[in-house]
């Protein structure tokens, strides 16, 4: 392909790996929103002694789905960086934003989802509602308990 040809399709495809990208952080976002709310819903309602602990699911899920999310916008990342590099002396791997096709490339480049997982910003977000789920039951179990007996 001549270089021109190149160049459209360098535009194209970073346009596109943009809007990925951007859909990623999108997710990551809404998981958040999502996470806290379903947290707290579960924290307040009432019921058996144990009920608590239901809050430790979502808080798990969306955790998983977070660093998910996070590492494939790392890999879409990745993928920006080859294009800007590469695009304009080669039509390999000419518009392929196929997930498997990323892992096989930049995989290695990129941490696992468990490292992804206890990054330092998910640990934080995420340890911040371990804190305040752990905080609720022991308000539940130990300090509940304690004001209703001197009534």
């Amino acid at each position: 392909m001549d270089s021109e040809t190149l160049r459209k399709y360098l535009f194209k495809e970073v346009e596109i790996v943009q809007n990925v990208i951007s859909r990623m952080g999108s997710n990551s976002f809404l998981i958040k929103g999502w996470a806290v709310t379903l947290i707290v819903a579960s924290l307040i309602v009432q019921g058996a002694s144990y009920h608590h602990y239901v809050a430790l699911l979502p808080w798990f899920v969306f955790w998983c789905l977070d660093a998910y999310f996070l590492r494939t916008e790392r890999l879409y990342r990745k993928l920006y960086d080859w294009l800007i590099i590469n695009r304009q002396k080669s039509d390999e791997f000419l518009l392929d934003m196929n997930k498997k096709s990323l892992e096989k490339r930049f995989g290695k480049e990129v941490s696992c989802i468990l490292q992804v997982m206890f990054s330092k910003t998910l640990v934080a977000f995420y340890g911040a509602l371990l804190v305040i789920i752990i905080v609720s039951v022991y308000v539940d179990l130990y300090i509940l308990p304690l004001n209703l007996s001197a009534i």
